[in-house]
């Protein structure tokens, strides 16, 4: 290589990088994020051509390659963005469709509820087989036993209650129990007890409150705000009334 082709190669050399760290500077001045975006893609690409080694030129197909990965790098991208755009619309809608609950009654999975002066408590538990005595017991929230009601021999399956501190339906009909002093209001803490076979079990019960707002957590999942209970994931309610 003679000396004019020797400085030619050198300056060549010399050119590439100083563009190329100028592009790569560009693209990561104060107040971008730091991307290589399309433009700055393309400058590289030119600056790359023109001032690539004369004697080993970088074959087609190796710019053929860059184009495509920066292409399907760009079409990731885009999915994201709009990924992201449809999960942020279906939240959106989840949010307004569970704002209507607002004002409403939902059961979930609690033993503690809140009766409300004038209106009741509605519940439910499950009775894995027929049991010859089924009981009721509720506590204060000091933790005294202010009522508990029998409810006698019960089939098998679902059983829904409601109470309103002085009957008890059952199943949607009146079980004949009157309470002697009847309960206005108050926080109250509930025990499902059945028996079989000489044997007495707990059972798991879901009570109903009413939804005094809806939430978006920092999961951005939505969140009940329930009278008497407290903040609940909507994914946790069994039943809404």
């Amino acid at each position: 290589m003679d000396g004019i082709t020797d400085n030619a190669f050198l300056n060549s050399l010399s050119l590439t990088t100083r563009q190329q760290e100028e592009a790569a500077a560009a693209t990561g001045a104060p107040g971008s994020e730091n991307e290589l975006g399309q433009s700055a893609f393309l400058e590289l690409m030119i600056a790359q051509l023109e001032n690539q080694n004369p004697l080993e030129p970088q074959e087609n197909s190796e710019f053929v390659a860059q184009l495509a990965q920066f292409s399907q790098v760009e079409g990731l991208d885009r999915l994201n963005n709009s990924f992201d755009g449809f999960a942020a619309n279906t939240l959106s809608n989840q949010a307004l469709q569970a704002s209507s609950l607002v004002g409403s009654s939902v059961a979930v999975p609690t033993s503690t509820a809140e009766l409300g002066q004038g209106s009741f408590v509605g519940g439910a538990f499950t009775l894995p087989a027929t049991s010859g005595d089924v009981s009721i017991n509720i506590f204060s929230e000091s933790g005294q036993l202010v009522e508990s009601i029998p409810l006698g021999a019960q089939p098998a399956g679902d059983v829904s209650f409601r109470w309103d501190g002085n009957v008890i339906e059952i199943n949607g009909e009146l079980n004949g129990f009157r309470s002697e002093n009847p309960i206005e209001s108050g926080r109250f803490r509930f025990e499902v007890l059945s028996t079989q076979n000489g044997e007495t079990e707990q059972l798991d019960t879901a009570l109903t409150a009413n939804v005094n707002s809806v939430t978006v957590d920092e999961n951005n999942q939505l969140v009940l705000n329930l009278a008497g209970i407290g903040q609940v994931n909507l994914s946790e309610v069994r039943q809404f009334n």
